[in-house]
């Protein structure tokens, strides 16, 4: 029986365990990989205290600081994917992929969020053969071509903006008639002479043989099928949340984030923390979710001592 068992290894997780491990609290990490979803970003410019970072280096400097404080007080299941929340007469027992079961008095999740896939005919075949969910990674690539994004809230406009620094032209597709991204980044898009944005359209496929050559989209003001030339298509369509092992058990919104207190990360349930992009928090970034997992860790280590 654990103290604690918290649930996702990205900056919300990490910053939780180094600080379980300081108030010594006997604590188990589950996580399928550490670093979280900027994992895979070529530089993140926004880590308090360091000017410009790759993902995977700073999931290096996570896995190094938990190296540090795992031991008599926390322990690692690193490659583990949770499958189940249940409550016991104790506490909670969380069940992971492989039939093993971890139990603990309290449960911080902080399993973060997973970017949604373009769910049309050729999006899987081309992925990574010009299909791309992050243009900081890609974005270089495809230098000197015509590019599409698909997405037209701030993160679509923002990897538009970013991808016309060199690409040949830009299209962006948005499902709906209006934007969801801010009027300020919306504007300097439409001044770019390269750029060109298409509202009211739907992706319908994929086209290309070893690697993307074009994406037809259907245009819903004229209900006609339509045709873009691109070598590279830059998917911004939101995101999951990573919450399915609870959503029978906390209360949830209407897109499966979990509710929680803003004062002190609490879930619906007695017992449940969360903290990150798992939760209804009203902004998503590294630096908030570290400090979502510090507040409820503090607010944790307060409840046990209590009890």
């Amino acid at each position: 029986m654990y103290d604690l068992i918290i649930i996702g290894g990205g900056p919300a997780g990490i910053a939780a365990a180094v600080y379980a491990a300081r108030k010594r609290l006997k604590s188990l990490l589950i996580a399928e990989e550490v670093g979280g979803q900027s994992v895979v970003s070529e530089g993140i410019e926004n880590w308090i205290g360091t000017p410009k970072i790759s993902g995977v280096d700073m999931a290096k400097a996570f896995s190094v600081h938990l190296a540090t404080v795992k031991g008599t007080f926390v322990e690692l299941a690193v490659g583990k994917h949770v499958r189940t929340l249940d409550k016991t007469e104790e506490g909670f027992k969380v069940g992971v992929k492989g039939g093993d079961a971890f139990e603990a008095r309290a449960v911080l999740i902080a399993s973060g969020a997973s970017r949604k896939k373009l769910e049309v005919p050729g999006a899987a075949e081309f992925e990574n053969k010009g299909v791309t969910y992050c243009a900081s990674c890609d974005g270089p690539l495809f230098a000197g071509m015509d590019v599409v994004v698909v997405g037209g809230g701030n993160a679509g406009f923002e990897t538009a903006l970013q991808l016309l620094a060199y690409a040949k032209s830009v299209t962006l597709l948005h499902r709906h008639k209006e934007f969801k991204a801010d009027p300020i980044t919306i504007e300097k898009a439409r001044a770019h002479e390269n750029m060109r944005i298409l509202a009211d359209t739907e992706p319908t496929e994929v086209l290309g043989e070893q690697f993307v050559s074009g994406l037809k989209y259907l245009d819903k003001s004229t209900n006609e099928i339509k045709e873009v030339a691109v070598s590279g298509i830059f998917v911004e369509a939101g995101v999951i949340p990573n919450t399915a092992f609870a959503e029978e058990f906390l209360e949830m919104d209407a897109v499966k984030r979990i509710k929680v207190d803003p004062r002190n990360q609490r879930a619906s349930v007695e017992g449940v923390w969360a903290a990150g992009d798992c939760t209804d928090e009203l902004y998503h970034q590294n630096n908030i979710a570290a400090g979502d997992g510090v507040k409820a860790l503090e607010d944790i280590y307060l409840w046990l001592k209590k009890r």
